[in-house]
């Protein structure tokens, strides 16, 4: 067809503006090329999961290569995630809406959630017992949403500080069909929260102000309450301890993610007995922590930093 351009071709094209743009990925993809065919793909309307060799000669009309051009023009310009401009983000092939109320979801404790019961860290832990579940710091609720989806017979509070997160939740609950089993609750960490638990899943705000300062751009167009830690990345962790074992039921374990802040999570909690799951972020980015471990540190865990309105 004349004036028309191969996909292909129009993949590359896109792929070598967005390599040559110095820009940072870790939103969905993790390199140019990826990040190049999920724009493309999503503004041709073609499904994401398409064959791209099989696809390599179709032809793209004028008017649709200009719209592809300007959204990789777009991503450069802007340095937001991809996410936040095609308002869809995956986690474990789950499709979740996301917009810039929320960061972009990608908790490495979705792993563990999704994974085959004998391959599952968590699973030695739960049992018939595990009836509640508490996503604490939900964002835009795809914690509460896969552990809805990989154990059936649980229910799910999915809580966050931020109402606008919550609006973001809310359609993804409805999404996957899932209002009569996940429950979003509005919470400054444990202020608003009287339940009891079996399994809390947590990936709080983690990253330490000196890591926080010199993020790129893309993780900036984030909101920084989702992200800032504090000074060490443990502020929101210390209220999360001291509190947590209130909120557990007998045989309870919480799990919490703290990406690359180990050493920081050991200096604060050097008497605390906790697992460490193998992700693909490494072996010390998620830990499990029993509610036997929680009594035996009580007295040597930091004091609570937050008050709570009485």
């Amino acid at each position: 067809m004349t004036g028309t351009i191969p996909l292909a071709a129009l993949l590359a094209e896109a792929q070598a503006r967005l390599q040559s743009a110095n820009l940072s990925f870790g939103h969905g993809t993790t390199n140019a090329r990826d990040e190049a065919a999920w724009l493309v793909l999503w503004r041709l309307g073609l499904p994401l999961d398409s064959d791209l060799q099989a696809l390599a000669a179709h032809p793209v009309a004028p008017d649709a290569a200009a719209a592809v051009r300007a959204l990789i023009e777009e991503r450069i310009r802007t340095r937001k995630p991809a996410a936040y401009l095609t308002g869809e983000a995956w986690l474990q092939g789950v499709p979740f809406y996301v917009d810039e109320r929320v960061i972009v979801p990608r908790s490495l404790i979705a792993e563990p959630i999704a994974a085959a019961p004998q391959a599952d860290p968590i699973d030695p832990w739960l049992g018939p017992h595990t009836r509640r579940v508490l996503d604490l710091c939900t964002g835009n609720g795809s914690l509460a949403v896969l552990a809805a989806l990989a154990w059936p017979d649980v229910t799910v509070d999915a809580a966050d500080i931020s109402a606008d997160a919550l609006a973001v939740a809310e359609r993804n609950v409805a999404r996957h069909g899932l209002q009569g089993r996940i429950r979003l609750l509005q919470s400054d960490g444990w202020c608003a929260i009287t339940q009891r638990y079996d399994l809390i899943l947590c990936n709080p705000p983690y990253v330490n102000r000196q890591t926080l300062a010199a993020l790129p751009a893309e993780y900036r167009a984030e909101p920084v309450l989702a992200l800032d830690g504090g000074d060490d990345g443990m502020d929101f962790v210390r209220h999360l301890l001291a509190r947590a074992e209130a909120h557990m039921n007998d045989d309870a374990v919480l799990v919490l993610e703290i990406g690359h802040e180990r050493a920081h999570f050991e200096r604060a909690f050097a008497h605390l007995a906790v697992e460490w799951l193998h992700t693909s972020g490494g072996p010390d980015a998620v830990l499990l922590i029993t509610r036997a471990a929680l009594a035996a540190a009580r007295e040597t865990l930091p004091p609570d930093p937050k008050r709570c309105a009485p």
